[in-house]
């Protein structure tokens, strides 16, 4: 079916990321992957061509255009060329929406300049070893000190965690106060007592740096603050439909890009004399992953042209989430069945796919959470 969702002006900016991506990313891919991070100067070169910040106004260096379509071209096309260690989407879609709408003057001033030069990398500390999808679990403390914050805990799981050099921490400004007891606050690489631990070993996204963080005493400037103190669960629960979106957007174009991939290994692979294409079964099981790929693209699109429009809420971002990445998941491995021996090797796309987005369904909140979300909006 045809996709109504852009206009020309985003098909144009698509050439223009696809040439970066291909000129500045694809090559040190497989560098990357081994070193478990991507190198600093991907992210400079990303600034200077103006990928990072799109919403930013122009004051701070930024783009200056509030249009989740332009973030979503970006999104594809990492994925179309199978490049999953660039942290740009944490960077755009999840972290820019906190510093743009909660950020005092002073803070962008301080902030939002690096943010779209690609100087300053962003990650956002939620998840502890002890509280992941359930944000009320938390246990960082940040205890108000005169004109400082002095902050204590440990994060796990951090994207950009080893090349952060700002940090938006979940913490308890007020232990008694449950949810409204949380605070948002800035931390800054370098200050003392914030420690970085191992770069984790993931089954997947090898080239994405993914750390655990320590908090040891650290003295957090009061202007660190992001937003209002105790207002840190109302801000999440208001910017945590954009970052499941931007997980739904990968995950269908994942699907379809290893769907395509598929068709093609089926047409040119033989068995007894003829291509395995033709087989009824495995005619039958591309159909169906067809059929399932394309009413999960039509969703997601319409999902973004909601959320363009300012009218997604939770539940149908959740919808989203859930159903996109359990879709992707289990579409990757019918289609690494149909390689057969192949799809177990690590240079075809598919295995590579396999591992890459199996962690859709656990980030940004879990298949089982989502359905929770969607129970309650239903009243239950």
């Amino acid at each position: 079916m045809r996709r109504e969702l852009f206009e020309p002006e985003h098909e144009a900016f698509r050439e223009t990321v696809r040439a970066f991506i291909a000129r500045e990313l694809v090559p040190h891919t497989e560098e990357w992957e081994a070193a478990g991070v991507v190198s600093r100067e991907a992210w400079l070169a990303a600034g200077a061509q103006g990928l990072l910040g799109f919403a930013v106004d122009e004051r701070y260096g930024g783009g200056g255009v509030d249009d989740f379509r332009f973030n979503v071209v970006f999104d594809e096309e990492l994925v179309a060329a199978g490049v999953s260690g660039f942290g740009s989407p944490l960077h755009n879609d999840i972290i820019a929406p906190y510093l743009i709408a909660l950020a005092n003057e002073e803070q962008k001033q301080r902030w939002l300049p690096g943010f779209c030069s690609g100087e300053l990398i962003t990650a956002i500390a939620m998840t502890e070893p002890g509280a992941g999808s359930d944000l009320q679990g938390i246990r960082t403390t940040a205890v108000r000190d005169g004109d400082h914050y002095v902050l204590n805990g440990q994060k796990t799981f951090i994207s950009n965690g080893i090349l952060a050099d700002l940090v938006i921490v979940v913490a308890r400004t007020d232990p008694d106060a449950g949810h409204e007891g949380i605070s948002l606050l800035v931390v800054e690489r370098g200050m003392p007592g914030f420690e970085r631990g191992r770069n984790l070993d993931k089954i997947g996204q090898k080239a994405q740096d993914t750390a655990e963080l320590f908090f040891n005493d650290v003295r957090v400037p009061a202007r660190n603050l992001l937003g209002e103190e105790g207002k840190g669960f109302i801000y999440l629960m208001q910017n945590l439909p954009q970052e499941r979106l931007s997980i739904a957007v990968a995950a269908a174009a994942t699907a379809e890009k290893v769907l395509e991939l598929t068709k093609q290994y089926c047409r040119d692979r033989t068995a007894f004399g003829r291509p395995i294409g033709t087989f009824q079964h495995i005619r039958f099981e591309l159909a169906e992953m067809a059929t399932e790929v394309e009413i999960g693209r039509v969703f997601t699109d319409r999902c973004v042209q909601d959320h363009v429009r300012g009218e997604l809420d939770g539940e149908h971002a959740a919808m989203a989430k859930w159903w996109l990445s359990e879709l992707n998941k289990r579409v990757v491995d019918r289609c690494l069945q149909l390689h057969g021996g192949y799809g177990y090797m690590t240079e075809y796309p598919v295995a590579k796919a396999f591992l890459d987005s199996r962690i859709q369904t656990i980030y940004g909140g879990t298949t089982e959470i989502m359905k929770e979300i969607i129970g309650r909006g239903m009243g239950f």
